[in-house]
Formats: structure tokens, sequence, C-alpha cells
């Protein structure tokens, strides 16, 4: 009797995979089980936890338990939230703007630049602004790259000079007149209150202001970039978190010499 009634309970999952019904896998497929994280301004004791299971079950997710919660300061408290998401999305329609490139080697890309543009391009990269980060530009810039990925100054056809964070974006702009830089490569971590939005334009309205915008191959990256927002901003290209500088490079130099041909 009891495997009867089992057999007869109502699933609320489907383990079938439907790319037009995407939902959040946890243990069985489209079960929608997620887990989040958030604080809210409130002393950690029992009507909180309440308070946050409130909250969760308001932004569509079923059956949610506080998983774990503590007090942050006098006020505030942390929660891991755990619940079923029931909401799915139709993965087959999504279209995106992604930087589309047929990526070479670095051997390759020194070959290329050899022959097709006949001397060493200069790149210029920074975290800008008040960004202290520089764990990307690092990586992308340094001779040790990262994960394996040798950096840009690895790369013997290409000039690369890492100016660190926290740089001005005028400080940015006279240093890219004065190496006569053919791309500027910037990295932004720190977004809060998007103020990563505010800086990435501010260097774009500097570089029109001096002329020079329309020389130069302009790169935005980050944890919370992406091609499509780069263009928006005046962009020619955004690269978000897992590019490496081969990634980058083969991007720019076809750039370049897509100009060098237009310019003739």
């Amino acid at each position: 009797m009891g495997g009867g009634l089992y057999s007869t309970e109502k699933k609320d999952f489907d383990e079938k995979l439907d790319l037009t019904r995407i939902k959040p896998y946890g243990d069985t497929m489209n079960d929608g089980k997620v887990q989040i994280s958030f604080t809210l301004p409130i002393e950690d004791n029992e009507k909180a936890v309440v308070a946050a299971k409130e909250l969760a079950n308001k932004m569509g997710l079923k059956d949610p338990e506080v998983a774990y919660h503590t007090a942050l300061d006098k006020g505030f408290t942390f929660f891991v939230v755990y619940g079923k998401s029931l909401h799915s999305i139709d993965y087959t329609k999504i279209q995106i703007d992604a930087v589309e490139v047929d990526v070479m080697s670095k051997e390759e890309i020194n070959h290329y630049i050899q022959d097709k543009i006949g001397r060493k391009l200069v790149i210029l990269g920074a975290s800008t602004g008040t960004d202290a980060h520089t764990v990307g530009i690092d990586a992308i810039m340094n001779m040790k790259g990262f994960a394996g990925h040798y950096g840009l100054e690895h790369y013997e056809m290409i000039e690369a000079i890492n100016l660190g964070s926290q740089v001005t974006n005028e400080e940015f702009v006279k240093k890219a007149i004065e190496l006569k830089a053919d791309v500027l490569l910037v990295s932004q971590t720190v977004t809060q209150k998007n103020i990563h939005l505010t800086n990435l334009t501010q260097l774009v309205d500097l570089l029109e202001a001096e002329g020079i915008r329309e020389h130069i191959i302009l790169i935005c990256g980050g944890a919370r970039i992406d091609n499509e927002l780069a263009k928006e901003l005046g962009y020619d290209a955004g690269f978000g978190p897992g590019s490496y500088a081969e990634i980058v490079a083969s991007f720019f130099i076809r750039e370049y010499v897509s100009r060098m041909e237009l310019s003739k």
C-alpha cells in the first residue's frame, strides 16, 4: 500500500530536459532548487527568520527555508535561503550580442601583427577611477598571465603597459596620448551604485573631447561587463569573466587591421 501511495504522488517537476522551459537544477532535472543569500537591516532573531522566508516567497520561491543566518552588526542580519523557483525560461529564444572572434594562439597573434601591421601594437591597460582591484587587468596584461594563459607582456609584437589600479580617466587619456596607444583596456570590478557605468562613460567623453576616440580601439572588461553593455557605453567590445589575453588580442588585432584597410 505504501508503494502504491508513493507511485500516485504528483511530482512538481519533470525529469526530462526541455530547453523551452528551463528551470534551476538542484537534485533532479527541473526541480527548481536554488540557494540565495542576502542581508536585511534587522536584528538577528526568530522574527528575522520569518521575514527572510516571506521575502523569499515574494521572490517567487516555493517552500523557502533559512539554512543559515548570522548577525553582521547591530541591526543587520545575513541569510542563506533554499527554495524552489516557480519560474522557467525559454532558452531557445535567448539572443545575445557576444564578441565573435576566432581565437588565435600567442604565436599566431605575433605572426599576424608582424605580417599585417609590421610593428608592435601599443596596448595600455588599467583599473580606472576608484577601482583598486587589479586581478582582472593583471590576468590580461602581466607576463605570467592567469591559469596557464600568458598575458600580453609575453607577446613579442605587443608593447603592453599596465598602469595598475585607481588610475583617473584624465591620467589614462594623457598617458594614451603620450605613448600613442593603439588599444586601451579598462578593467572595472567595483560596481556599487553603478559607479562603473559613470566611470566608463566619462572615459569615452574624454577621448572624444581630445579627438582621439576614433583612432583608438577601446575595450572594457569585468565581472558585470558584457559586449552589449560595452557597446551601449561607446566601447568597441566588452569581455566578461573567463576571458584571456589571446581572446582579447585576437579581437583587437583584427579590428586594427580592419580599420587600416578601411582608411586606405
